[in-house]
């Protein structure tokens, strides 16, 4: 009876949780299905939008690949329909499903500004004052969204090419009114002023210029500014060499703002050359520095007068040096070849190698002929028309030699013929102005050769190409006192014993220019021509290096590798055919044989290795009064040896023992020299 009670009670308790739980699962399915109906919905109505938009848009724009005939077309459409388009594009734009129609919105903005009317010309909306706040605006998130879609493109492929320039071109257009037709129209002559005629062709390059140039000239060319140009723009490889091939408009530009004076200005600071050498470090600083080379070779004509000198050539020859401590001597596992540099210790990145044979063009501007000319040349040429000022004074005699040197004979020969010139001629001091400006140029062109060695030749070449300028620098070294300034050199090299003054190195340069120089000179144009070179130029030269060595080595002083190098060279010239007069070369035996004749010489050879002989005690009769001879069997060595060894006295046997081998039948083994073998 109560177990039927409790089925009934049990299975009724059953259904009504079984009915509850059916009513909630069926409220979550309709509440479920009102969620899912309202995202699908609100998903449909947004698509619908979308899709009105889109539709609207591509029925002002149609996307067509006519080209300029449809251009001409949408021109007459109006700015303020395509501006209330734009807008509710921007409303739902997303940058890869809209690029195409971003690109045709691009296009005819930048094609309705060569109108002139208000209303065809996109800035004909700004004019009205219900739109002007929200134009503004407009035309910030429009070219925000060139920036954006610049930073995913790349130049490498050809398709992105075109788009990249649409999005400079608009840049282009909206930040300068000089393209804007409606400005022709007479309420706006106050921006008349401003109009230029925009660059038809090579447009990608001529905008980044104009774009990197505007915020330099609204800032009048502040330090900030002006050192990321510095850094981003101009350190570009080749930049100046492809703006003077496609855009020679862009150059124009830099000459108007003497953007080139400004540079080397700014960089001839010593902060901000280590800010900049710092952050760009060894390869990018060469293109920098090409850069400016070519800048300065376009501009030779039209920079200021100190511009070259002293700023410039501070400010290449501190590149240079900078450029120095990546250059290494061999290979090594963290070492690159470099075309220009040689061994480098500094990695590449895949843009630099193909800009390398336009970087070489660019530095081999800085020994062509009209940079070198301009330098170099003229201020020579200048300096030796106008003479020696009058403020410079004879140049005194060296200090005498002890009278117990060694070489004092040869010493007071020297400074007889040192002292021959006129002590009444006046001659340019070496520390002056003038010397100076000639030492720091030539210092620079010598860095150029320690530096770039892989265009060593080249540079040689280039100076050397010059006759005049080599020339011209042999007669200023000619007047900067008797025997081409031996004591002023011999002064400064006993105070400057590391040979790192500037003066040092133009004579240096010289004497690397001069051997290049005369290894290439035929007999001709040395002995017949003599143009411009004289033969008393080289006795002179040759005269003054013969002295300036060995003065230099007597008073425990550096020498020169050059200087004698070039030494070398001219003996062997004059030993080929002479043109020195008789008993020219005198010099030390050491480092400069030629100073006694070859007879001489041998005999002294001769007499000296006989001295050495009897030191050494290797001499006949020492050998003959010291030595035993022992005749020894080769089968039978032993006891030969042991029975006239055994003989000897002991003072003998530590003298010298000579064995002489025979045959069985007593006779001399023969031997090379004819006389048997023996040891």
């Amino acid at each position: 009876m109560f177990s039927k009670n409790l089925t009934t009670k049990d299975s009724f308790l059953e259904q009504m949780k079984a009915a509850r739980e059916e009513r909630a699962l069926e409220k979550k399915r309709e509440e479920s299905a009102i969620k899912i109906q309202s995202i699908v919905r609100g998903w449909l109505a947004r698509q619908r939008f979308i899709s009105l938009i889109l539709e609207e848009f591509d029925n002002l724009l149609p996307d067509t690949n006519h080209g300029s005939q449809d251009e001409g077309q949408s021109e007459f459409v109006q700015a303020l329909d395509v501006y209330k388009v734009a807008c509710r594009l921007f409303l739902v734009f997303k940058q890869k499903r809209d690029s195409k129609r971003f690109e045709r919105l691009c296009k005819y903005i930048v094609h309705s500004l060569h109108s002139e009317s208000v209303k065809i010309s996109y800035v004909g909306v700004f004019l009205n004052k219900d739109y002007s706040l929200r134009w503004i605006a407009h035309i910030k998130d429009l070219l925000f969204k060139c920036c954006q879609y610049l930073e995913q493109l790349k130049p490498e492929y050809p398709a992105d090419m075109q788009s990249i320039l649409i999005h400079l071109h608009t840049l282009l257009e909206f930040t300068a009114t000089n393209t804007w037709a409606i400005t022709r129209l007479k309420n706006f002559d106050k921006l008349r002023g401003g109009l230029t005629q925009l660059c038809a062709n090579n447009i990608s390059l001529s905008a980044v210029i104009a774009l990197a140039l505007r915020p330099l000239i609204s800032a009048q060319f502040s330090e900030k500014l002006l050192t990321m140009f510095i850094i981003q723009i101009l350190s570009v490889p080749t930049l100046v060499y492809q703006m003077n091939q496609i855009s020679p408009e862009s150059i124009s530009t830099f000459r108007t703002h003497a953007l080139f004076d400004k540079c080397v200005e700014f960089l001839s600071a010593d902060q901000n050359m280590r800010i900049v050498f710092n952050t760009l470090e060894g390869n990018y600083a060469l293109c920098l520095l090409g850069n400016l080379v070519q800048l300065a070779y376009i501009d030779r004509d039209y920079a200021q007068t100190d511009t070259f000198y002293p700023t410039f050539v501070l400010v290449v020859t501190r590149f240079l040096d900078s450029c120095q401590q990546y250059v290494v001597c061999k290979k090594g596992n963290l070492s690159n070849w470099h075309p220009v540099l040689g061994w480098f210790s500094q990695s590449f990145d895949a843009y630099l190698p193909p800009t390398m044979t336009n970087l070489r063009v660019q530095l081999s501007l800085l020994w062509g002929v009209p940079l070198l000319k301009r330098m170099l040349g003229d201020p020579l040429k200048e300096m030796l028309d106008a003479g020696v000022c009058d403020d410079a004074g004879p140049s005194q005699p060296s200090t005498p030699v002890q009278i117990n040197n060694p070489a004092a004979f040869i010493w007071r020969a020297i400074e007889s013929r040192t002292n021959r010139a006129n002590s009444s001629k006046s001659y340019r001091k070496l520390g002056s102005a003038e010397s100076t400006k000639i030492a720091l140029i030539c210092a620079m062109y010598h860095t150029a050769l320690q530096t770039m060695t892989q265009v060593k030749l080249d540079i040689l070449t280039g100076l050397c190409n010059q006759d005049e300028i080599l020339y011209s620098l042999w007669r200023f070294l000619c007047t900067l006192g008797p025997s081409s300034g031996l004591k002023s050199f011999l002064d400064l090299l006993a105070v400057n014993t590391k040979s790192s003054a500037p003066e040092f190195q133009m004579l240096i340069l010289f004497a690397d220019c001069m051997t290049h120089y005369v290894t290439i000179l035929d007999d001709m144009e040395m002995y017949e021509k003599q143009e411009p070179f004289k033969l008393s130029d080289f006795v002179n030269m040759s005269a003054f290096l013969n002295m300036f060595i060995y003065k230099s080595i007597i008073g425990q002083l550096f020498v020169f590798r050059s200087v004698h190098t070039l030494l070398l060279v001219l003996y062997r010239r004059d030993c080929r055919r002479a043109y020195t007069p008789a008993g020219h070369w005198l010099v030390l035996v050491q480092k400069t044989p030629h100073m006694i004749a070859h007879g001489e010489r041998v005999r002294l050879f001769r007499r000296a290795v006989a001295d050495e002989k009897v030191v050494l005690g290797l001499t006949e009769r020492a050998c003959v009064g010291r030595s035993t001879l022992v005749t020894v069997r080769r089968t039978r060595l032993v006891e030969d040896g042991y029975r006239q060894l055994a003989a000897l006295p002991s003072r003998a046997l530590r003298a010298v023992v000579r064995v002489r081998f025979i045959n069985e039948q007593g006779l001399d083994e023969a031997g090379i020299d004819q006389d048997g073998v023996f040891k």
